[in-house]
C-alpha cells in the first residue's frame, strides 16, 4: 500500500470510570455520566437537579468503596481490558490500513482525544464501534452523540459511520460460547442466568415502532424489523442465540435485568426478583452469563459476582458462578477485526 494513500481509522468506545477510587474522582465521573440526556431522559433543570443534588453527593461515596473492591494494580477492569483489546486488534489489523484508538464515552481516555488522534492521522474514514452487543439511546446513542458534537467542528469531516449491535455476529456467540464452556467444564449448574444491564421502560417505549413494544413476550420473543433496535428485544434475542449455540436446555434458561436507578419501573424481570424466585424453588447452583458487557466492570464484579452472589447464598443457594466477560478473548478480538473489515 502507497504511503500516501490514507488510512481507515478506528475508533473503539466503551461505556467509561472513574480516574481512581476516590470520592471526588467517582463523583465527577457520576456527574459527566448522569448529566447526559440520553442517560437519564428528564429535562436539564431537574436532571440537573437530580443528579447534582440528590444522586452524586450521596451516591459517590458509596460507589467509591465499591470501585475499591475490583480496583487492580492496572487500575479499572473495564479500562484495562479495553487496552488490551485495542492492542491485540491493533496486531490483528493491517497496519497500512488502519489506525485504531480507544476511548471512554465517559472520562478518560475521551472521544475527544481519540477523534483528535485519528483527525491527525488524515484518515479517510473514521468507523467507530461502541461496544455495547445490544443498541441502545443510552450507550450507543449517546456515542454517536458525542462524536458528531466533536466532528461537526472540523473544516473536514471524513465519512464517518456506525457499528450499532453485533448481537447476531458469529463471533460474538462463539466467544461467548468459549468462555462459558470452560466454566461449565468444571461444574454443573442447575440455571442458567442471563442478566444484562437494565434500562427505564419509558426509554423503551420511546423507540417503540409503530406501537410495537409491549414489554412482554408477546413482542420480545420474537426479533423482527419492528424491534431490531428494541434493548429488551435485543436482549433475549441474544439469550435465545446463545442458549442455541451453547445447547443449553431451554427450561433451565431464565433472561434477566439488573443495575435499577431510582423509583420509575424499569425493563423486567428484574435480576433480583429472580433470584428470590430461583430459591424458592430449590434451585441451587446457578451460572451467569452479563451479555450486555464485553469487558469485566463494577456491573459485572460486585455487582452480580459478588452483591447477588451473597442475595442467592443467604436464600439457601449453594453456588453462584458469573462467566467472565469477553474482555480480551481471541476469537472476541476476531470478531471486532471482522466488524472493522465488513465495514471499511
Amino acid at each position: 500500500m502507497s504511503k500516501n494513500k490514507a488510512k481507515t481509522g478506528v475508533l473503539l468506545v466503551n461505556l467509561g470510570t472513574p480516574d481512581s477510587t476516590a470520592t471526588g474522582d467517582v463523583r465527577k465521573y457520576l456527574r459527566e455520566f448522569l448529566m447526559d440526556w440520553r442517560v437519564i431522559d428528564f429535562p436539564f433543570i431537574p436532571r440537573w437537579m437530580l443528579v447534582n443534588l440528590i444522586i452524586a453527593p450521596f451516591r459517590a461515596p458509596k460507589s467509591a468503596k465499591e470501585y475499591r473492591k475490583l480496583w487492580t494494580e492496572r487500575g479499572s477492569p473495564l479500562l484495562f481490558h479495553t487496552e488490551d483489546l485495542r492492542d491485540k486488534l491493533v496486531k490483528k489489523l493491517d497496519p497500512e490500513k488502519y489506525v485504531v484508538e480507544m476511548a471512554m464515552r465517559y472520562q478518560t481516555p475521551s472521544i475527544e482525544n481519540g477523534l483528535k488522534n485519528l483527525n491527525k492521522a488524515n484518515v479517510k474514514k473514521i468507523i467507530v464501534l461502541p461496544l455495547f452487543p445490544q443498541y441502545a439511546s443510552a450507550t450507543n446513542g449517546s456515542v454517536a452523540d458525542k462524536v458528531m458534537e466533536i466532528a461537526k467542528e472540523w473544516q473536514i469531516v471524513p465519512s464517518i459511520s456506525f457499528v450499532n449491535n453485533f448481537v447476531e455476529h458469529p463471533l460474538f456467540l462463539q466467544a461467548w460460547a468459549e468462555v462459558g464452556k470452560e466454566m461449565m467444564d468444571k461444574a454443573e449448574y442447575d440455571m442458567f442466568l442471563f442478566s444484562y444491564h437494565g434500562l427505564p421502560e419509558r426509554q423503551i417505549r420511546k423507540g417503540s415502532v409503530e406501537g410495537y413494544c409491549q414489554l412482554s413476550d408477546k413482542c420480545c420473543g420474537n426479533y423482527t424489523k419492528k424491534n431490531q433496535f428494541c434493548y429488551r428485544g435485543q436482549c433475549f434475542h441474544t439469550t435465545r442465540l446463545l442458549v442455541e449455540k451453547m445447547q443449553l436446555p431451554a427450561d433451565k434458561v431464565m433472561t434477566c435485568f439488573q443495575s435499577r436507578l431510582g423509583n420509575d419501573p424499569w425493563i423486567k424481570p428484574y435480576t433480583e426478583d429472580v433470584i428470590k424466585e430461583l430459591a424458592a424453588k430449590g434451585i441451587k447452583k446457578v451460572l451467569v452469563f452479563s451479555p450486555a458487557f464485553v469487558a469485566d466492570c463494577l456491573e459485572t464484579i460486585v455487582e452480580v459476582g459478588e452483591e447477588y452472589k451473597e442475595k442467592f447464598e443467604e436464600l439457601g443457594g449453594e453456588e453462584w458462578e458469573l462467566v467472565p466477560s469477553l474482555n480480551s478473548n481471541d476469537t472476541w478480538v476476531d470478531c471486532v477485526a471482522d466488524l472493522v473489515e465488513s465495514n471499511t
